[in-house]
């Protein structure tokens, strides 16, 4: 059995000469839940439609257990999709939602109930088969939605901002279930989403995206904590970048201080862009600072607090359950392993 379900090799899509995506390399693992996180227009909801079938690269191809699809329609491909708006049928109940598809494939109205029933016990909505759509709740359209494209039995399932539209509550709620609902089941999930917390907290594998290019792909570990670049690092968490220069292997220098490091492989005395996640720095005695600063500004963010502090001409957004008031002067102190270097691309 082939490991890639799917394969994206060299993908151009073109629209009116805009390039919406621009040579798109990218595997996609059998049982895997893949995230395309991006801001808006850049290219993760082509890149779902491409592997739908609703749209036709430019150029490239897209391989399906090995065999390229990207002329085959949607309905031959062994997909599914759930788009934000659910486009479910209003004039229609629950049940009959859920067994559009399978009567359109001619299943009998015996095995129709059965896996209408089976799937509703999946979603956590059994006994819902006679209510009318407009009578539930974002949350139960949505877990309906979902259903209607599981209870086809896809191999792969494809999720548009599926819950772009709920409450955050809910939305937090429906991304444990959505996870514990992909391991259940054993299929592939493919996931868009601009919401960075969402992406961190569902995938096995996240692909960043930004003008129609792929900026990094690696387990939500790596990207949070060894981002490639400046705008993978910014949009992932919350970060200070500042400039550095790499005196040696594992010694770093920014903000006018040595600071022992875990990287290498650059050049000595290299421009290199330094990023320090807020959490990562602890506030300490002036004794004990690595650096020093005042605190500027503070805010209070329910968990932790929040405390711009003023080192030399750098700015450091440091998270602390530890509050310091304004105009308090302080050490700021960094573990090797919590400074992430980068190369300089800006």
């Amino acid at each position: 059995m082939v490991e890639n379900i799917i394969e994206l090799k060299n993908i151009n899509k073109e629209y009116e000469g805009h390039n919406a995506l621009k040579n798109i390399n990218l595997y996609v693992k059998r049982n895997e839940f893949i995230t395309l996180l991006g801001p808006s227009g850049c290219g993760k909801t082509t890149t779902l439609r491409l592997i739908g079938g609703f749209e036709s690269p430019t150029s490239g191809e897209i391989l399906f257990e090995g065999k390229n699809i990207a002329d085959l329609p949607p309905y031959k491909r062994r997909v599914n999709t759930v788009f934000q708006k659910y486009a479910l049928f209003p004039h229609m109940n629950v049940y009959e939602n859920i067994a559009f598809g399978l009567r359109i494939k001619k299943i009998d109205e015996d095995t129709i109930e059965k896996k209408v029933k089976a799937i509703l016990s999946l979603v956590n909505l059994e006994g819902f088969e006679n209510r009318y759509i407009d009578s539930l709740s974002g949350g139960q359209q949505q877990r309906i939605a979902i259903a209607r494209a599981l209870v086809n039995e896809p191999e792969v399932l494809l999720l548009d901002e599926p819950l772009g539209a709920l409450d955050l509550k809910l939305r937090k709620e429906m991304q444990i279930e959505l996870k514990k609902m992909q391991q259940k089941l054993g299929i592939t999930f493919i996931f868009v989403t601009h919401d960075q917390e969402e992406a961190l907290t569902m995938s096995d594998t996240i692909v960043v995206m930004k003008d129609g290019m792929i900026q990094q792909i690696g387990t939500p570990e790596d990207i949070y904590n060894e981002p490639k670049n400046a705008f993978v690092a910014e949009f992932i968490g919350e970060s200070t970048i500042v400039d550095g220069i790499m005196i040696e292997d594992f010694l770093v220098e920014f903000s006018g201080t040595s600071f022992e490091c875990v990287d290498k492989g650059f050049n000595n005395n290299e421009n290199v862009d330094v990023v320090i996640r807020p959490e990562d720095i602890k506030l300490v005695s002036l004794e004990e600072g690595m650096l020093k600063g005042i605190v500027e500004s503070v805010t209070f963010k329910g968990v932790h607090y929040e405390m711009m502090i003023k080192s030399d001409k750098q700015e450091f957004k440091v998270h602390s359950t530890k509050m310091e008031p304004v105009g308090t002067k302080v050490g700021l102190r960094i573990d090797p392993n919590d400074i992430h270097i980068m190369k300089k691309v800006r």
